[in-house]
C-alpha cells in the first residue's frame, strides 16, 4: 500500500505560480512511478506529468509544456508539481498518483494508477 496526501493548492491570479506537493508513505515510495492529474467539474481526469521512480525519467501533456513540471525528491518522499503562468482553464481538483507501471503508456494512463491521494483544489482567478 502507498498512501498519498497533496498539498500546496489554493486561489490564486492568473499568472501566478503555485508548487503543489505529494506526500508519498508506506511501501516503499521511490519503487513507483507517480504522476499528476487534474480533473475539472464535470471534465474526465486529464493528465498532466509523470516521473520514473529513480526520477530519471519525466512526461509532460504537450499541451502544458512549458509552464509545468515535475519532480521527485526520495529521501523525502515528496512529489512535486511546479505550475507556473497559471490560467483560468488550469482551475481543477489536482490528484497525485502512483502506478508500478515502467513504460511511457503506463505512467501516464488514468487507467494504469494503482493508488490516488484525495486531491488539492487549485482556483485561477480572472
Amino acid at each position: 500500500q502507498v498512501q498519498l496526501v497533496e498539498s500546496g493548492g489554493g486561489l490564486v491570479q492568473v499568472g501566478a505560480s503555485l508548487r503543489l506537493s505529494c506526500a508519498a508513505s508506506g511501501r516503499t515510495p521511490s519503487n513507483y512511478a507517480m504522476a499528476w492529474f487534474r480533473q475539472a467539474p464535470g471534465k474526465e481526469r486529464e493528465f498532466i506529468a509523470a516521473i520514473t521512480g529513480s526520477g530519471g525519467f519525466t512526461y509532460l501533456s504537450n499541451s502544458l509544456k512549458g509552464r509545468f513540471s515535475i519532480s521527485r525528491d526520495n529521501v523525502k518522499n515528496m512529489i512535486y508539481l511546479q505550475m507556473n503562468s497559471l490560467k483560468p482553464e488550469d482551475t481543477a481538483l489536482y490528484l497525485c498518483a502512483a502506478t508500478t507501471g515502467t513504460n511511457r503508456a503506463s505512467i501516464t494512463a488514468v487507467g494504469t494508477m494503482n493508488y490516488w491521494g484525495k486531491g488539492t483544489l487549485v482556483t485561477v482567478s480572472s
